[in-house]
């Protein structure tokens, strides 16, 4: 994945990805199902067949009228930070169960919305895209999957191919699920401008960390997942040897 620098991806483990010490370790990032080895199951011969007929809910973005600001309406953020890149996490940090993992959820920086599985309206700040490199993803693995991309992916051949291939995977909501044995353990703003970003997200198990990147989009108002051109909302997941250079959550 070209998210990563060559020195970074000596650390990838190799073979298939659902055999990867990391990934098994790693119940919070079980939506990478989707995007990391969805080959293998559209392969296998099992087809999306009815489930991609399903219909998408309305959500909270749907048809919004965007303000002189163009936030949706109803949308208030703190974003007196600017284009400033975080050194620390807010002070009004507090941790919610989302599926199976939990997230990071700040009143100024956001998510301030929430309806059903949207959780929306981020601070127009590096610290607002780092929320929603976060919690976003982290919603594709529930049954509500199909309204979170609706609202929150960018539209595009990308998404479609998320859409796709997403549509071959069952459903992990919280009910009966794996135990959570890891957690978002931190955070750097690889890259930056009004319009865009790149996060890497640190990820605390057993065996010790694991990386991965997310790319976001101002669109619409809001952050939006942007995903690759194979429809991956994740770079690969690989092994980091420490925290140094990350910004930690202090969980």
């Amino acid at each position: 994945m070209g998210i990563f620098k060559r020195g970074e991806q000596r650390s990838e483990e190799s073979g298939p990805y659902w055999k990867q010490r990391s990934w098994q370790a790693s119940a919070v990032f079980l939506a990478l199902v989707v995007v990391l080895g969805v080959i293998a199951t559209l392969t296998s011969g099992s087809g999306s067949g009815d489930r991609a007929k399903a219909p998408v809910s309305k959500g909270p973005l749907s048809g919004t009228v965007t303000k002189k600001d163009g936030r949706p309406g109803g949308c208030r953020t703190d974003d007196s930070a600017g284009d400033a890149i975080p050194t620390s996490v807010p002070k009004d940090i507090t941790w919610h169960t989302l599926g199976i993992g939990r997230v990071p959820v700040s009143a100024s920086a956001g998510p301030t919305k929430f309806q059903g599985s949207v959780w929306w309206c981020f601070a127009h700040t590096p610290m607002g895209s780092v929320l929603a490199a976060t919690v976003i993803p982290t919603q594709m693995s529930g049954s509500d999957w199909r309204t979170v991309t609706d609202q929150q992916v960018v539209a595009g051949q990308g998404r479609r191919l998320f859409e796709f291939q997403r549509t071959a995977v069952p459903d992990t909501d919280s009910s009966g699920s794996t135990p959570v044995t890891s957690s978002y353990a931190g955070f750097q703003v690889a890259s930056y401008t009004g319009g865009a970003a790149t996060i890497r997200l640190l990820i605390k198990n057993d065996q010790g960390y694991a990386k991965t990147s997310v790319s976001v989009r101002w669109s619409g108002g809001d952050w939006k997942v942007q995903p690759d051109g194979s429809g991956g909302l994740y770079s690969q997941l690989a092994t980091e040897q420490s925290a140094v250079g990350y910004t930690l959550w202090g969980v």
